[in-house]
């Protein structure tokens, strides 16, 4: 299967999903969100997929950073335009095929792929 994973370089679960799905003879195409960065457009077709609230990382640093007045007033729009200007705050890892999107990597996500 053709998968297209959304990743940070430096993301230890990121490294495991990635081994994984190798190990497992997925043909795979790497995106790092820091250094390729990823469209707004991208983004909004994975909200649509996964929800918005899934999608924004709340355990991350940068979210930790953020004024707690914007955290509390998020809506979808501010975390499309949060996490186009942070790709950091997207969970990770994003993983695409022709028919479904993913974010995470959990037992239900694992199973599903290998």
């Amino acid at each position: 299967m053709k998968l297209t994973i959304y990743h940070l370089k430096n993301c230890d679960t990121c490294k495991k999903a990635i081994k994984a799905l190798d190990e497992a003879g997925h043909v795979i195409s790497l995106i790092d969100v820091r250094s390729n960065g990823v469209s707004k457009s991208d983004i909004s077709q994975i909200m649509q997929a996964v929800g918005w609230k899934k999608l924004l990382n709340t355990r991350s640093t940068t979210w930790r950073n953020l004024d707690e007045t914007m955290k509390n007033s998020m809506d979808e729009v501010k975390a499309l335009e949060l996490m186009h200007s942070h790709p950091t705050l997207l969970k990770r890892p994003i993983i695409k095929t022709q028919v479904n999107t993913t974010c995470g990597w959990t037992a239900d996500i694992k199973e599903q792929f290998l």
